[in-house]
């Protein structure tokens, strides 16, 4: 650590010498903390755009060079190479597990995948047309009554058995949810399954007959899965880690992180995705669209195009992309209207130069939605399946966030607006 910066109040005269803390790779981040104790002043930053609010060894981002980094792992090496589970457990522990590692994390997560009966009937609770993300984040807050004796916060175990459980029962959790709107059976987890495998029976399977699982479909969650493990310090992220630095149950913290998620802003921009291509109807309307888009009064905009971090492209975008046309073509889904409407989009904005000049390529949100709808997954359940994914990430964030002995509870300032000091009236003077 070296001084490298000195802030100078013009009314005073005083300065004080700001630390600069460089990281292993990205922008150097001015240690503010002792700023309003020498000038008496905060610092604002709506958004928190400008802020580092932790250090962090799991995810890295650079949204100009469009890259995404695991650990140090190029996500586009993982997403090749790996599956969900081997990312999960490499952003727990750190490193890339051993085959035996592996496999025992593999065991650990399929052993934890029933949820208790007194658990399904809490959905008995919701009405038939409950939103997904209302019951997930419900029942996963519940666990916290069920689970007390193993969430120990102090106790390593108690983590990783926490960690496990979480990442092994959100799909069977999520299942239920769906199961619930449909007025169906719950289908029971089956441990001879791979994850995303057991996933798609338990969302699919019914007992009246048998279900054959889609080795494309189930790969395609998997790639997908991957790509949404983690993404730094985001909303939800963010809302995990500041919940969690209280000391509150972890299943709370979680359930708040799903409850973040669910904004349009963040995990429901898939979902956008797919009510923009209906409101469009056909590819003959895409050119007026894109009018209306391009219109600044006008208020459309165009969905899962562009994004808030990366300034350039999307990397998990450019590999989704493949996925998508993969599985369109492998479940015979081509020749969809809604489907063909979204090809024809993407062709048409990438070869206007008001989107390129502007970097607005076609996002991770934009492909996800369309192979969702492919694999027969409802839109009210994409949030949901953007949670199973992201519940990788949130873990080991909690997981780095408690373990460090210099955790502090999160607490940001405020610029107050309101009034001055006053006086109470009684009612009959006001």
């Amino acid at each position: 650590m070296s001084t490298k910066y000195e802030l100078k109040n013009l009314a005073t005269g005083k300065t004080t010498p700001l630390n600069a803390i460089t990281g292993t790779i990205g922008p150097e981040a001015l240690d503010i903390s002792s700023l309003t104790k020498e000038q008496g002043v905060f610092t604002f930053d709506p958004g928190f755009m400008a802020t580092a609010s932790t250090e962090s060894k799991i995810t890295y981002i650079d949204g100009d060079a469009g890259m995404l980094l695991y650990r140090g792992y190029p996500v586009e090496q993982l997403a090749e190479k790996s599956s969900f589970l081997e990312v999960a457990n490499l952003l727990i522990n750190g490193t890339l597990p051993t085959k035996a590692e592996l496999c025992a994390f593999q065991n650990s997560i399929m052993r934890h995948t029933m949820v208790n009966e007194q658990l399904l009937r809490f959905f008995q609770g919701f009405h038939h047309d409950a939103h997904p993300m209302a019951m997930v984040s419900a029942v996963v807050a519940s666990m916290a009554a069920f689970y007390h004796d193993t969430t120990d916060i102090e106790d390593p175990r108690h983590r990783e058995i926490f960690s496990h459980r979480i990442i092994a029962k959100l799909p069977t959790i999520a299942a239920a949810a769906y199961k619930h709107t449909l007025g169906q059976p719950f289908i029971y987890p089956r441990n001879d399954l791979r994850y995303c495998a057991n996933m798609l029976n338990m969302f699919f399977a019914v007992p009246c007959e048998p279900y054959a699982i889609d080795p494309v479909a189930a790969e395609a969650l998997d790639l997908l899965f991957i790509l949404h493990a983690d993404h730094e310090q985001n909303a939800s992220t963010s809302t995990v880690r500041l919940a969690g630095s209280t000391g509150a149950n972890p299943y709370a913290a979680i359930s708040a992180g799903v409850s973040a998620l669910w904004g349009p802003a963040h995990g429901g921009a898939n979902e956008a995705v797919l009510d923009m291509l209906d409101g469009i109807g056909s590819v003959a309307n895409i050119d007026k669209f894109l009018v209306r888009v391009k219109d600044k009064n006008d208020h459309v905009r165009l969905m899962g195009f562009g994004h808030r971090v990366y300034k350039n492209f999307d990397p998990r975008a450019k590999i989704i992309r493949g996925m998508c046309y993969r599985v369109l073509e492998k479940l015979g889904k081509t020749d969809n209207p809604l489907f063909e409407l979204a090809l024809k989009l993407e062709e048409i904005a990438l070869k206007d130069d008001y989107f390129v000049s502007r970097k607005l390529y076609p996002n991770v949100d934009f492909y996800s939605g369309i192979i969702y709808s492919a694999l027969g997954i409802p839109r009210s359940m994409f949030t949901v399946m953007f949670a199973i994914a992201r519940t990788a990430g949130w873990v080991a964030q909690w997981q780095e966030m408690v373990s460090d002995p210099h955790m502090r509870i999160g607490r940001p300032r405020q610029l107050y607006t309101g009034p001055t000091q006053r006086d109470y009236q009684s009612i009959e003077k006001r």
